[in-house]
């Protein structure tokens, strides 16, 4: 990390989970090769980002990117090509028992299981209502623990559907609420279309803190993208709040390939940035990150829409 690139003493650590592999790529139109996967998550592990989503294992039907993530997995253990695996957490997204067994067959570290907030949204992604994915989620939940998994309970259109327009806020309790028999490690609120401001943010942080609440709080982490460019400001929200892990995408890559017009995860290097200059600590290379972009958008074939790896750092270098 350049030291001269923070502005303040630290006021805590936010840890950062790289999505640019998985949720950045899943709806690009050029179909990635395993060996720049690869590459994107060697490159990234070697800027810092020690939690890395690098995998789904979901209907390669559905979404064909992300076919080949045994291979993927596969090559990530071979030696010399992480040399620092021991230190990262390798990341699978499951949607159902088969993803789970799929997951720990080929060797992640942690999984990502998402619940809709609202039915539509729902069925239209994972052909079930809300409850059926609160249901599917207490039986992956109970199976990855006895498998030593750590685990994350997205709740997508947290903020928003772009079905049924408003989730209102008594209706993620509600969701909150219905996972807790099978405690997950963390739950993660998604703006999966890009929706929400601040003081929705601050909203919502506090009522899934008041559902939570006793013995058993499971660390609390969100995943925002920047479709009305409200995504930074957002991150700046609930860390402020309290949040302790961001999810982004090196570039700003990704969106959801179910929600109509819902583009653009927060950039990673910009959020490092934003969170440096703020005094947060991340413990990423900002100027090592800023060099992956460039050949990141030799690979997905357009431009990523992150700023920073294009203005550079301020203060300037001299």
């Amino acid at each position: 990390m350049n030291e001269d690139s923070i502005g303040a003493p630290s006021t805590g650590r936010v840890d950062i989970v790289e999505v640019s592999a998985r949720d950045g790529l899943q709806s690009e139109s050029v179909i990635v090769s395993t060996d720049d996967k690869v590459e994107l998550i060697r490159r990234a592990a070697a800027a810092g980002l020690r939690r890395i989503e690098a995998v789904s294992f979901v209907n390669p039907k559905r979404v064909p990117q992300m076919a080949d993530s045994a291979e993927v997995m596969a090559a990530l253990a071979r030696p010399g090509t992480l040399p620092d695996r021991d230190a990262l957490s390798i990341v699978g997204l499951v949607l159902n028992s088969r993803g789970l067994q799929q997951a720990i067959d080929t060797g992640v570290d942690e999984i990502n299981v998402v619940v809709v907030a609202s039915d539509t949204f729902a069925e239209r992604n994972q052909g079930k209502p809300t409850a059926g994915l609160v249901d599917v989620w207490h039986e992956i939940g109970a199976a990855a623990r006895a498998a030593g998994l750590r685990s994350t309970v997205t709740i997508a259109a947290s903020f928003g559907c772009p079905f049924e327009g408003e989730v209102p806020p008594e209706r993620l309790a509600e969701v909150v609420d219905s996972l807790m028999p099978t405690p997950p490690d963390e739950i993660a609120l998604a703006d999966s279309i890009g929706v929400a401001v601040p003081t929705d943010v601050r909203e919502r942080l506090a009522i899934v803190r008041d559902v939570l609440g006793g013995p058993i709080e499971p660390r609390l982490r969100c995943h925002f993208h920047n479709t009305r460019n409200t995504g930074l400001a957002n991150a700046a929200a609930a860390v402020e709040a309290g949040v302790s892990v961001l999810d982004s995408s090196l570039g700003g890559i990704g969106g959801c390939p179910f929600a109509p017009n819902a583009t653009g995860n927060i950039p990673t290097e910009d959020l490092v940035y934003l969170l440096e200059r703020m005094g947060y600590a991340t413990g990423v290379d900002i100027d090592q990150m800023c060099t992956i972009v460039p050949w990141l958008e030799t690979v997905v074939e357009h431009p990523a829409p992150g700023l920073l790896s294009k203005a550079g750092m301020f203060p300037a270098a001299s």
